[in-house]
């Protein structure tokens, strides 16, 4: 079986990255959400992506915007993706064929995708200088790439360390998104639904829970190598020569 995963401490230590990105970002927007309190954030209504607006208070894509810790969220996606990108360029092992370099080509696309949602806001300023477009494809790029990750890992399970459960859950997960994506999509694009930070985060959260499943399993699957005791050498062979 051609390996897909590389060994030594470079490949461990990247693990405990793709596993850190998504717990990062979820601390930044818990933090940024509680400090959002005129009027009180709803994760049910509001936008994600207005927790990341640094500008003034105001109406954008339809919702009242007014986030004081903007930069924080920012910060917490553009940190997310570079972990996820460095991670997985020390776990999988480009040398593997096909299914290390698409499993690497799906987490530089959604790295880089969230990266530009956090570099680029969704403001109005943003909308009159042309710049949304960026936060627009890094949002729509992170959605279909990070969910077909998601997918790809589940269905390459088992040479990722994944156990069957797991494996399977990564591939419900990436579904899940996938289906949810045409959703929020009609409903930003059309706003005939009221609650669309819950569309939103249907397709962004199977993404972040994929890559703490992933990032777990390598990380335990990597320990789990390194301690690994060495075999016990043959009695039978002594200085080189094989007796008997």
């Amino acid at each position: 079986m051609t390996p897909v995963l590389r060994p030594g401490a470079a490949a461990r230590a990247g693990a405990l990255l793709i596993l850190l990105g998504p717990l990062v970002s979820w601390t930044a927007e818990f933090v940024t959400a509680a400090a959002w309190q005129d009027p009180p954030y709803s994760p049910f209504y509001n936008w994600v992506s207005h927790l990341g607006l640094t500008g003034p208070p105001q109406r954008a894509f339809g919702q009242v915007a007014n986030s004081p810790l903007g930069a924080v969220m920012d910060a917490g996606w553009v940190g997310y993706g570079t972990v996820l990108v460095v991670g997985a360029l020390l776990v999988f092992d480009l040398r593997g064929g096909r299914r290390p370099i698409v499993l690497v080509t799906l987490a530089v696309l959604a790295g880089a995708g969230v990266s530009l949602v956090g570099i680029f806001q969704g403001s109005n300023a943003d909308v009159a200088n042309g710049l949304i477009a960026f936060h627009t494809i890094g949002a729509q790029t992170v959605m279909v790439a990070g969910n077909l990750m998601a997918v790809a890992v589940g269905v390459n399970g088992s040479r990722l360390g994944l156990s069957r459960r797991r494996s399977l859950a990564s591939m419900t997960l990436g579904a899940i998104g996938l289906t949810a994506f045409p959703l929020f999509m009609a409903d930003a694009l059309t706003g005939w639904m009221w609650d669309i930070g819950m569309f939103e985060r249907a397709v962004i959260y199977p993404i972040m829970i994929g890559h703490v499943l992933l990032g777990s399993s390598l990380a335990t699957a990597q320990r789990r190598h390194a301690t690994r005791p060495l075999p016990l050498p043959d009695p039978r062979v002594a200085n080189g020569r094989r007796l008997g």
